[in-house]
């Protein structure tokens, strides 16, 4: 948290946010060094500044490390390991020697020592500091017109709400520290900034055009859906119900606007289909850009591919059993909301890649097999997953993949980053997707009593995973994988709404539990689940639950528990408590249970 003497205009090839178009101008800036600050005081200097405040959204630096020091995946934007490993979406994966401060995460045995909580503190904390200098110089910037300056500060607040917004949910006691008082960053942290974060969100959407000219440049609508988010998190729901309104009407496609749900599925996680209409708010990413260097390539999922395999490395991010057994559905092709580990999805542990396997026949969602990579499934075009000739060590992590953060065999020339010791991709990180607003408006639905319309959205999200374009099929032939798919499912899916009135006749209890499970099975692996659990108030019942299970399968997460008072928000790192002595006082206060 060290505010830098000079102001370093970072490359934002690797970093713009997606909202609905595309300008390769935007996104391949080359860095332009060290300079004063007053040497920036112009148009160009002030957009140089916010290109360079778009580009910590990454958190990486121009080599494979973090912004600031750390290893890439440490500061990974998708939070793959704080919001998916800690949740039981994911064990860690690898091997027991491999990585142990994500073994400590996972296991809910964190403490303010562990350096990745340090990194990812210092990388959101560079995003603020980027913005702070910004908008310190704006106000005397020659050159621009009044307008122009507000659209600049627009920009720049929906920035460090995003950045404050992450720093609130991992760290929940943070220190405010804006354009005023960035001269000394010894500030305490123990006032809620949620109404400071309201107040960046809520600028930057009076302010933002509906569209922007250029791919990475925040609009009114992405604007609109952090603020509702903002809502949602601190259970708002009156607050947020007007602008969900709003988005799911005027931000829809058919009204001239980006965002609606595509009919793939799939396409969210594909880099040839990304910028689609369900993007909302994404970091682009680039690969094979002539750089030669993967910062721009998506580095902090560089671990995340299966071991022993075509990607080369790393083993990391291997979905857990209790994740892939609540794709299970029953006859009707709804979810098994409260027993869905008593339906569980047969495997392939102790078995040999060379010993024969059949996959499960029961009904499955097809959400699962764009999800998980599992023995038998077409793994996209790069054949059948062989199971656990793929896997470091089941015993350890289990017999599953990650896949969401794939690319594709046929097209990797141009997807695919090689620059490094593992791969980098183009795939974009998404962190708000129109199906997550959708899912976000029917919890403020269903908590305000309007039953009926938080179903209506839950089911766009479940009528889509119905369409026949989300099912995964088997290839033409299995030895030619690239060949093509043939028109046979690879599982027997069966997916479907929930009937009209479901939700109604169940009452508030019963539509949340839907809404809960809905957003697990869309949004799994997208470091999404345990900010989820956390403000559900259901986090240690969810865990303890996760732990007990899953641990008779495993080896790695044996003793994972959840402890309340403590756990629902991870340390101050002990680093940034250390410096913020001032006398013989620190400025910082620890958050409770550490």
């Amino acid at each position: 948290m060290i505010k830098s003497k000079y102001i370093v205009i970072a490359a934002v090839m690797s970093t713009a946010i997606l909202v609905d178009a595309c300008s390769k101008s935007f996104l391949e800036r080359s860095p332009q060094g060290a300079l004063q600050g007053s040497d920036l005081q112009n148009k160009d200097g002030i957009e140089a500044l916010l290109v360079g405040s778009y580009a910590a959204l990454d958190g990486q630096s121009s080599g494979t490390t973090a912004l600031n020091g750390g290893n890439p995946w440490e500061a990974a934007p998708s939070n793959w390991i704080y919001g998916s490993v800690a949740a039981g979406d994911a064990h860690k994966g690898s091997d027991a020697t491999d990585q142990p401060p994500v073994s400590q995460i996972a296991v809910g045995n964190f403490d303010p020592s562990n350096g990745f909580f340090n990194t990812k503190w210092q990388v959101l904390f560079e995003g603020v500091s980027r913005v702070n200098t910004l908008l310190s110089l704006l106000p005397d910037a020659t050159g621009m017109t009044d307008a122009e300056k507000t659209g600049v500060k627009a920009q720049a607040l929906f920035l460090r709400g995003h950045y404050y917004f992450e720093l609130k949910k991992m760290y929940d006691k943070v220190p405010w520290i804006d354009e005023t008082n960035m001269e000394d960053y010894k500030q305490p942290n123990n006032v809620d900034i949620w109404p400071k974060i309201e107040a960046d969100f809520q600028f930057a959407y009076d302010n933002l055009p509906e569209t922007q000219s250029s791919v990475g440049r925040a609009n009114k609508w992405a604007a609109a859906c952090y603020l509702a988010k903002t809502y949602v998190f601190e259970a708002k729901w009156t607050a947020a119900k007007p602008l969900f309104d709003l988005i799911t009407t005027k931000g829809q496609t058919s009204n001239g606007l980006p965002y609606g749900l595509t009919d793939r599925f799939e396409d969210n996680f594909d880099p040839a289909a990304k910028n689609n209409k369900e993007s909302v708010f994404a970091i682009q990413m680039t690969a094979n850009d002539g750089t030669g260097s993967i910062a721009n390539a998506n580095q902090g999922e560089m671990l995340n591919f299966p071991y022993n395999s075509p990607f080369g490395c790393c083993g990391f991010y291997q979905p857990t059993q209790d994740l892939v057994n609540s794709y299970r559905t029953d006859a009707t092709g709804l979810p098994y909301l409260d027993d869905y580990n008593d339906h569980a999805v047969k495997n392939d542990m102790k078995i040999l890649s060379t010993e024969p396997f059949t996959p499960d026949a029961g009904n499955l969602d097809p959400r699962l097999d764009w999800t998980v990579g599992r023995r038998g499934i077409p793994y996209l075009d790069w054949g059948n997953h062989p199971g656990r000739s793929w896997v470091r060590d089941q015993d350890y992590a289990g017999p599953y993949a990650p896949k969401k953060n794939v690319y594709w065999q046929y097209n990797q020339d141009k997807y695919k980053d090689p620059n490094s010791w593992a791969p980098g991709s183009a795939l974009n990180i998404v962190l708000i997707r129109y199906s997550d607003v959708l899912l976000q408006a029917a919890e403020t639905e269903a908590n305000l009593g309007n039953f009926g319309t938080a179903e209506t959205y839950v089911n766009q999200v479940r009528t889509r995973a119905g369409k026949p374009a989300t099912a995964v099929y088997k290839y033409t032939n299995d030895a030619t994988p690239m060949g093509g798919f043939s028109t046979t499912p690879a599982a027997n899916y069966v997916v479907a709404p929930y009937p009209a009135g479901t939700f109604a006749t169940g009452g508030k209890d019963y539509a949340l539990k839907a809404i809960y499970f809905e957003r697990k099975l869309e949004l799994a692996m997208e470091g999404q689940r345990y900010f989820d659990l956390v403000r559900w108030g259901i986090a240690a019942t969810e865990l303890t639950k996760f732990f007990a299970y899953e641990s008779k399968i495993t080896t790695d997460i044996t003793g994972g528990k959840f402890v309340s008072g403590r756990n629902e928000h991870y340390p101050v790192p002990q680093r940034q408590i250390d410096l913020s002595v001032s006398g013989s006082s620190k400025t910082l206060e620890q958050n409770q249970g550490y």
